[in-house]
């Protein structure tokens, strides 16, 4: 009966060391249900697409429709227009007012509202305007109708050129654009003389931007030519030899030795000389001419003497050979 007791005794003493052993054990398991946390958000900066980017620092509006997204919580992603009273609803943090704010500033807002209320942690939110009606995109200079024009979607430079009624016969090649809120970082661009071959210089255009087309440069040949005129500089590279042939060439009495460029400068008229004979006849190089030059080329008195005598001569030894065959 002793040896019972003390069996009994002994193992129950060794499934309490056992189970005094494994209650660490458990303690540090684990548990597999556990409270629901916020939903995950990136813990690094995430790269943003140049789509986004293109729209950075907007100042928004009322009527504009934006899209909003949350990096990482693709449930919280929505497209909204902002109301009359300038506010947008989104989901879990109800109505945000955003008008009057910039993109980067509305994105913050957002941010903050979601992690306040413990719904994301971190949260990395993005905003991209795809209408814009508060901010229209003005086309100036030498299109077909110059005015604003709303900006809905994706707009392109070629776009809004096409909307204002393409380019007029006197419009240049280059390009301006002015980002509103920025006016001193402009955009300089030179159009191909083929728009639908040559799309390099298609680029997006952003709410409030100001596109102004420039007149082309106009260059006058003058003198004794066979078709004096203005001729446009389409690109800008127009030198003496390409206006002369504009102007269908010199005639047989032009003093080619004594043409002239007459530019203008802020001190006044400037005659600039040019031996034409020599750039015809390789020996000099070609000049080039600048908007607004006048190509002078002067003909020659002693040749025109020498050629109406020679066509009197002419006429006279006609007039003799006539009366000679008929007495």
């Amino acid at each position: 009966m002793f040896r019972r007791n003390r069996r009994f005794l002994l193992g129950s003493l060794y499934v309490l060391l056992v189970f005094s052993c494994t209650l660490p054990l458990l303690a540090q398991t684990p548990v597999t249900e556990e409270a629901p946390k916020p939903a995950p958000a990136n813990e690094t900066a995430v790269p943003q697409s140049p789509r986004l980017l293109a729209n950075s620092n907007l100042k928004l509006g009322v009527g504009d429709l934006i899209e909003i997204s949350v990096f990482g919580v693709p449930d919280l992603s929505t497209k909204a227009r902002i109301s009359g009273s300038g506010d947008v609803y989104l989901p879990l943090i109800d109505y945000v007012h955003l008008a009057s704010l910039t993109t980067d500033e509305a994105q913050e807002l957002i941010q903050k509202r979601l992690e306040d209320g413990g719904f994301v942690r971190g949260p990395h939110v993005s905003i991209f305007v795809n209408e814009s009606a508060s901010q229209a995109i003005t086309v100036l200079g030498e299109v077909s109708r110059p005015g604003a024009y709303p900006a809905i979607g994706n707009r392109r430079l070629f776009d809004l050129i096409s909307a204002a009624g393409g380019l007029t016969d006197k419009a240049g090649r280059n390009v301006t654009i002015e980002h509103r809120g920025n006016p001193g970082q402009k955009v300089e661009l030179q159009l191909s003389s083929n728009l639908t071959e040559d799309t390099q210089e298609n680029v997006d255009i952003l709410p409030g931007d100001t596109i102004i087309v420039s007149r082309a440069g106009i260059v006058y040949v003058v003198g004794d030519v066979k078709n004096p005129s203005g001729f446009r500089m389409d690109d800008n590279s127009l030198t003496v030899l390409k206006a002369l042939a504009l102007a269908g060439g010199n005639t047989r009495t032009s003093s080619l030795s004594k043409t002239k460029i007459l530019r203008q400068t802020p001190g006044g008229i400037q005659e600039l000389p040019v031996d034409l004979k020599k750039i015809l006849y390789a020996k000099a190089p070609d000049i080039a001419l600048v908007k607004g030059d006048v190509l002078f080329i002067p003909g020659s008195a002693a040749k025109t003497a020498a050629y109406r005598g020679a066509e009197a001569a002419l006429a006279m030894s006609t007039t003799l050979a006539v009366v000679a065959v008929h007495p």
